[in-house]
């Protein structure tokens, strides 16, 4: 990655002209300035920013934040009211649906000129119009007019047109969510694969997929740059956001500190007993993070979280992808809770939900409730699955309500660490425990009476 900025801003502000009534923007008209008959809406506001070549970079924001309104003036659909933003490369972006479409032109018409405006000749459009049509997929509705499409072949078009275009910068605004699944792993993949040669810039309210593929995260509110930098750090903070908003209370708070992984594991006392091989699965579990990053009104708290041996309930320090495991997580009320929802997630380092689950499903019918001063607990009993190698956490929360309308007592981000030295696993975010697998052979050469391996 080069530290080159190819997108600069420097007090970036828009301002939008807000009429009470038509009659008002006549008025404007004829006054000529000389008196205001509106009122000014800032959808930016004093933004300054670089994105150097090469870094991949995710916006998040509520809904109104500007991220849009920034992506305009970034790609020069939009005039700043005040400040600069400059750009070097060739941008090709995914915003609004059907953005640059004529709704009467055909898939074809639209593929040229989408093209055409990005900056590619009719010879160029022409030698790779095969590619575009391959990668949309959407047949002979190519020849059709665009107004008769879905939102998802709109989707399909507009994307296979961004890439085949050689851009140098790519801009990708929640297009995605429209797209069926096939689809969207086909613009996943290439967004990965962009990522190795280009500069990407993605709009998404996941805030998974934002730490999984983006080396930085712009957070905007209300206009304004909120925050900037390390995409668990930033995102921890926005999600942090979304939940102190429900609070009326204003007892919201936010704590902890983020530490690295320990560099010794816990030795574990077994390890000798193990047999011994090169790709043996094993997870070295680290201590709770008491001190681990948090937020939450802490009406009720968590105190602890082990991985334990289902037989006799023994803390375990390490384990092999495949055992079966119990995670206990074990809270204390503060005040009185109903209905509390006790539930984990196990994150890869890239901040990925790998998998995870929670209390509520299992208890919907029967809720509980926790006078202030009791102790409750959880324990989740599943098989782990294979790892790869690498460092993982998990991410434990403790709420009240339903999965929907909640109040956010106790999250707490890496409150577990383990660490996988060696792995079979070298596809796929995590493998699962085989049944049996069976290899049969027919034919010439092959021994009949062998029996399958399982």
């Amino acid at each position: 990655m080069s530290s080159d900025p190819v997108i600069r801003a420097e007090g970036l502000s828009k301002a939008y002209a807000i009429f009470k009534s038509p009659q008002d923007r006549l008025k404007q008209m004829l006054w000529r300035g000389r008196r205001t008959y509106y009122d000014t809406y800032w959808a930016l506001r004093d933004v300054s920013l670089s994105v150097a070549r090469g870094q991949t970079v995710g916006i998040i924001g509520r809904n109104g934040s500007g991220k849009s309104t920034f992506l305009q003036l970034l790609c020069g659909t939009l005039n700043p009211t005040s400040g600069r933003i400059a750009v070097t490369g060739r941008v090709a972006a995914l915003l609004e649906l059907g953005a640059g479409f004529n709704p009467e032109f055909t898939g074809r018409e639209n593929v040229y000129l989408a093209a055409s405006v990005l900056g590619l000749t009719n010879q160029e459009i022409n030698e790779r119009f095969p590619a575009i049509a391959e990668f949309a997929g959407i047949g002979d509705f190519l020849e059709q007019p665009v107004k008769l499409y879905s939102s998802g072949m709109y989707a399909r078009l507009a994307f296979a047109v961004v890439a085949h275009v050689d851009a140098d910068i790519l801009i990708v605004d929640e297009i995605l969510a429209v797209g069926d699944a096939a689809f969207t792993q086909k613009c996943m993949r290439y967004i990965r694969e962009f990522k190795e040669r280009g500069t990407l810039l993605l709009v998404s309210h996941d805030t998974a997929q934002v730490a999984s593929l983006c080396d930085s995260v712009i957070w905007l509110d209300s206009g304004t740059l909120r925050d900037v930098g390390d995409p668990k750090e930033v995102c921890h903070r926005y999600l942090a956001s979304l939940f102190e908003e429900k609070d009326a209370a204003g007892t919201f708070r936010i704590g902890g500190t983020r530490r690295t992984l320990p560099d010794e594991p816990v030795k574990d006392h077994r390890d000798e007993l193990l047999r011994e091989s090169q790709y043996r699965n094993e997870i070295k579990v680290f201590d709770f993070n008491t001190e681990g990053p948090w937020f939450g009104v802490r009406g009720a708290s968590i105190l602890s979280v082990s991985l334990q041996d289902p037989a006799d309930g023994s803390s375990l320090p390490a384990l092999d992808g495949g055992e079966e495991v119990v995670l206990e997580v074990r809270c204390r009320a503060d005040q009185e809770v109903h209905q509390p929802i006790i539930g984990f997630f196990v994150k890869d380092r890239l901040g990925q939900n790998l998998f995870g689950d929670n209390t509520y499903l299992t208890y919907r019918t029967r809720p509980l409730s926790i006078a202030a001063g009791g102790a409750f607990s959880a324990r989740f009993r599943f098989q782990m699955p294979y790892l790869p190698s690498g460092d993982f956490s998990v991410t434990v929360a403790l709420a009240e309500g339903t999965q929907d309308e909640h109040i956010q007592h106790h999250w707490i981000d890496d409150a577990l660490f383990f660490k996988v030295h060696a792995s079979h696993v070298v596809r796929g975010l995590v493998g699962i425990p085989m049944l049996g697998i069976d290899f049969q052979a027919s034919g010439q050469d092959a021994d009949a009476g062998s029996p399958p391996v399982s």
